[in-house]
């Protein structure tokens, strides 16, 4: 086991430096100047250039120097080894367009962010693995087919629409809005802070519910057409115990691979909700930097949500061991 995780974990490092590579190139192909962006159309070509001396975008792109003929890598004095040392130092620069340190604005987004994954996790969870046994449990019966439809509903409404709905409807019927436009602290006053996080995450779950229902429905039912379910049964146990004991862990080992892929690409959806529900998380602030091209944030939330999805697939080839003991990893 630990040579395995040790052999993903390089593997994972080589992946990462390739998606930072192409992410730094596709920065710096697609036209636009930061330094312009951030002084105006009425900037000045002196202004402009000293704008690119202060966020060292004057400098060469990549670390690579000439010793006579032959060249070496040399990471001072270039923006990508730049970059790469502030990575490794901890120091990940200046945001060029709002003209702030770029920890601070993570260290100070990132726990939005995370709640609003960790809720969003909580309700596809909920919603989709006991709604998922119970239409495997009850099939072709009215249930089975009320939990179908609803999937098919939920995959098939966008998330955009469903949240500007949320936000419409109850002003219109009821008068009510969640609070918009500011943190409320989940330790400061819970149940504000769930009046705030809890549509949002409803919404970002539902089109992770909907799937993760259909998928533990088919699983199961796959599962409880085995020969030891039927053993289970023969041996007089009831249905209760042979679908939860014996079929439900054997069906999760699907389920919790597409887990793991929807955490991952969870932030992509929460910059739209984000936007939406005017939270100021890494989705809003990594949508927003992309628009000015700010090069320090960019390359660093890629390499953020790269290095998240490599531990989060890692995570769950790791979890088949624990749902089905014959898998051995060498």
């Amino acid at each position: 086991m630990q040579t395995f995780i040790l052999r993903r974990l390089l593997i994972g490092v080589v992946i990462l430096v390739f998606l930072s590579l192409i992410v730094f190139v596709l920065l710096h192909v697609v036209p636009g100047n930061p330094a312009q962006l951030r002084c105006g159309l009425s900037c000045k070509p002196e202004q402009i250039k000293a704008i690119e001396h202060e966020l060292g975008l004057d400098k060469p792109l990549f670390p690579i120097a000439f010793k006579g003929s032959a060249p070496f890598v040399q990471f001072g004095g270039s923006q990508y080894g730049d970059w790469v040392k502030n990575v490794f130092t901890g120091n990940l620069g200046i945001s060029s367009y709002y003209n702030q340190p770029v920890t601070t604005a993570l260290r100070l987004r990132f726990p939005v962010t995370f709640e609003l994954m960790v809720l969003t996790m909580i309700f596809t969870v909920l919603v989709g693995i006991p709604f998922g046994i119970i239409s495997a449990v009850f099939r072709n019966s009215p249930m089975d087919y009320l939990v179908r439809v609803t999937a098919i509903l939920g995959l098939s409404v966008p998330n955009f629409w469903v949240g500007t709905l949320v936000l419409i409807v109850p002003v219109a019927l009821w008068g009510y809005s969640p609070p918009l436009g500011r943190t409320i602290s989940f330790f400061d006053s819970p149940i504000q802070n769930l009046k705030q996080f809890g549509p949002p995450a409803a919404v970002l779950a539902l089109a992770s519910a909907a799937g993760i229902m259909r998928l533990a429905r088919s699983s199961l039912l796959e599962v409880m057409r085995q020969d030891y379910m039927r053993t289970a049964r023969a041996k007089g146990l009831r249905e209760r115990a042979v679908v939860l004991r014996h079929g439900l862990k054997n069906s999760l080992i699907p389920v919790v691979t597409v887990l793991g892929l929807q955490m991952a690409g969870l932030l992509g959806g929460a910059i739209i909700i984000e936007q939406i529900f005017v939270l100021p998380g890494l989705g809003q602030y990594v949508f927003q930097e992309l628009f000015y091209k700010d090069f320090q944030v960019v390359q660093t939330m890629t390499l953020y949500a790269g290095a998240t999805v490599i531990l989060l697939n890692l995570a769950v080839d790791v979890s088949y061991a624990w749902f089905d003991p014959r898998i051995r990893y060498s």
